[in-house]
């Protein structure tokens, strides 16, 4: 083989490796350091703590652990949250773990890992309403939700009702408790946090959806979520999921609720 052969295959040869090495580095943990997209106003989930400044919750713990199983070092990125699939799509973050429930219209857009928590829609009063039972009673009604939202959603597509959106649903309840509104519209978890920190609110009705929370990457993103999804299955075998599940709503968790959906 000429020599001029042989310089050929080797330029042919660093052009592969150089876009290999490109290719990898849009899917990569860029530097070992995940990025986490996510809004610390949502108890008992994703939060800021008031004795460290720093994240926690039962989203945050979970983060921690499919980093330290990774190898990687996770960077919480504060971002509300209707903004925050944009911000991933515009490379801010790496991931959005963030309580966000999975629904076809976000699945155009990002990918889902795997379920992680089973949530639905409840609705709080103030302890002192006894007019507001169901959702058929929020007719003429102001609601609070939080801005891009599941439950904004819902309360949008609810007959005369009047959906006051806010950044973070602290703010809601603020407002409810303050006589501005009337109900909260929101995932029963956090809204059950309020509720027990603050107790001026009550439930009424029934949960009125079901509704799965998975981490959002990237659409494309095969790399990070395939590690995420393996790292969630042993967080679940190996009890580290239980035990945070104990640790932040004080029960052992049904882990056979979270069965994958089409996302």
């Amino acid at each position: 083989m000429s020599t001029k052969n042989n310089l050929f295959i080797l330029i042919i040869a660093a052009l592969v490796l150089t876009f290999a090495g490109c290719a990898k580095k849009e899917t990569s943990v860029a530097g070992g350091v995940l990025r986490i997209g996510n809004d610390p106003t949502y108890p008992p989930f994703e939060m800021t703590s008031h004795t460290t400044g720093q994240p926690e919750g039962f989203s945050i713990d979970l983060a921690g652990e499919i980093c330290r199983i990774n190898g990687w070092t996770p960077e919480f990125i504060a971002t509300p949250f209707d903004g925050m699939i944009a911000g991933l799509n515009n490379g801010k973050y790496d991931i959005i773990i963030s309580s966000m429930t999975i629904t076809p219209e976000r699945g155009e857009v990002v990918d889902f890992t795997e379920p992680y928590y089973l949530a639905g829609q409840t609705i709080a009063v103030p302890i002192s309403d006894s007019t507001i039972k169901s959702t058929a009673d929020l007719k003429g009604k102001k609601v609070g939700v939080q801005l891009g939202t599941t439950g904004e959603m819902m309360a949008k597509g609810l007959d005369g009702v009047t959906v006051i959106s806010f950044e973070n649903i602290g703010a809601a309840f603020l407002d409810m408790e303050n006589g501005n509104i009337d109900a909260v519209l929101n995932d029963l978890p956090t809204s059950a946090a309020y509720i027990k920190e603050h107790g001026v609110a009550k439930f009424v009705g029934e949960v009125l959806s079901t509704e799965f929370y998975g981490m959002a990457v990237k659409k494309g993103n095969r790399e990070i979520l395939e590690k995420i999804n393996a790292a969630l299955q042993q967080a679940k075998s190996r009890g580290f999921y239980s035990q945070i599940h104990v640790k932040w709503f004080g029960t052992e968790p049904d882990l056979s609720k979270l069965q994958s959906v089409k996302k």
